[in-house]
């Protein structure tokens, strides 16, 4: 009997018993993780970063960390594309070395890499993590690469060495259709009722796969790969963790604290253009109205004004604390505010370099691990077509080429230091 995985993997089928099943386990995992990614993802959409909303008070929720993390991938996410070289200067080996990067080529292409991977570094800067997976479709004959949502993602590693791992679990939602077509098994009916969807698991190690479905394990072999064809890497790493750091971490306060300032100046200017009738030694006043022209009849001794909220500069006070905030914003998250095009004026390249260089810093940084990342699911990519196509791909090491930070013309002020094609160095 053969079966065809969700992975595009044909081969006999074997079934271990298990005492707990592997899916059961997953629901407690990782939960101080999968809160986290949670709550980054209702900063991106805006759904937090404001001050309480209470009654029908109007509250401002300005998505600052939409903008951040957008802006940050379109700087670090500029022309890409995959190198090959050979290890050694031989003709046979240069030879190799172009056929190989011809395929990766081909397989960027058809897969759509250049829109994936801004995609997935948008993903990647607001959850803080971020994943590729390399398989094979048997229906297609090609590789395909896709980018899984991390929240379905659990890795077990070797030790207290994170950077090896030992297991991948991949937690997922698939049509039941789709499984009756792939697996040649129908969903077992809940209640008397077959679902339209169920939970399927995957679980890859570099000996074997298992594929979970209900909790029920189906199917358990021989990893044809040689390897886990996943490649988890972090946004920005935490010293000696495997997870790594979201780009909305640092700035949830100021966020928070940015609207509730700019709530409370919108309300003050609110009231001002809608100014309040104060109304002194009056017991009981009717149809007292602030428009032009009012007329308004109180008793002796009484005094009527309106309300300025205005006077004495105490809106300036405001103005300024939400400069800075704004600033401290700015400052926590890398990226300055010209990045955004506020040039403020004609300012030499040198100026503009050191204006713009904590966030060159941070796209350099990035960008390590993203060619570490890329290069990894480059070489799966040549693993896999080697299974299927019988080829071999030895003596040579993949690379990433980036593309310029920016753009060049010959009236521009930038200096080339600071729009370099930078690409990996050998690992």
């Amino acid at each position: 009997m053969t079966t065809t995985t969700p992975s595009g993997v044909t081969a006999p089928t074997t079934v271990r018993a298990a005492s707990i099943p592997l899916p059961r386990t997953l629901v407690t995992r990782d939960t101080d993780r999968m809160r986290r990614y949670r709550e980054y993802l209702d900063y991106h959409e805006g759904r937090r970063g404001g001050p309480p909303r209470s009654g029908r008070d109007r509250v401002h929720t300005f998505n600052y960390a939409r903008a951040i993390v957008e802006k940050g991938a379109s700087y670090l996410v500029t022309d890409h594309r995959p190198l090959v070289h050979p290890l050694t200067n031989g003709v046979e080996a240069r030879r190799e070395a172009v056929a190989a990067e011809t395929l990766l080529r081909e397989v960027w292409d058809a897969n759509d890499l250049a829109r994936l991977d801004i995609e997935t570094e948008i993903d990647t800067a607001t959850l803080g993590d971020g994943a590729f997976k390399v398989t094979w479709d048997e229906h297609e004959r090609r590789v395909i690469v896709s980018a899984p949502d991390v929240q379905g993602l659990y890795v077990w590693w070797h030790g207290d060495d994170v950077r090896r791992v030992a297991r991948v679990a991949a937690r997922y939602e698939m049509a039941a259709d789709s499984l009756a077509e792939q697996t040649g098994r129908a969903p077992r009916a809940i209640g008397g009722v077959r679902p339209s969807t169920v939970e399927v698991v995957e679980v890859w190690t570099p000996a074997r796969f298992d594929l979970w479905v209900q909790d029920e394990l189906i199917e358990s072999r021989v990893n044809p790969y040689g390897a886990i064809p996943y490649v988890i890497y972090p946004n920005l790493p935490r010293p000696k963790q495997f997870w790594g750091v979201s780009d909305i971490e640092p700035i949830k306060e100021p966020l928070e604290e940015l609207n509730r300032a700019l709530t409370q100046l919108g309300r003050i200017l609110e009231l001002s253009g809608n100014p309040i009738a104060v109304l002194e030694n009056v017991e009981e006043a009717r149809d007292i109205a602030v428009q032009p022209g009012a007329v308004w009849e109180i008793p002796d001794q009484a005094r009527a004004y309106l309300l300025d909220l205005l006077q004495g500069g105490g809106v300036r006070l405001h103005v300024d604390y939400v400069g800075l905030i704004y600033r401290t914003l700015h400052d926590l998250a890398e990226t300055p505010r010209i990045a955004f095009g506020d040039g403020q004026g004609d300012r030499s390249g040198i100026s503009l370099q050191m204006e713009l260089d904590p966030l060159l810093r941070r796209v350099a940084r990035k960008r390590l691990i993203r060619t570490a990342a890329m290069r990894r699911r480059d070489a799966l990519v040549l693993k896999v077509l080697a299974h299927h196509t019988e080829r071999t791909f030895e003596g040579i090491r993949t690379d990433i080429e980036w593309g310029p930070i920016f753009s060049r013309d010959p009236g521009s002020m930038l200096p080339a230091s600071i729009s370099p094609v930078a690409s990996s160095a050998p690992v």
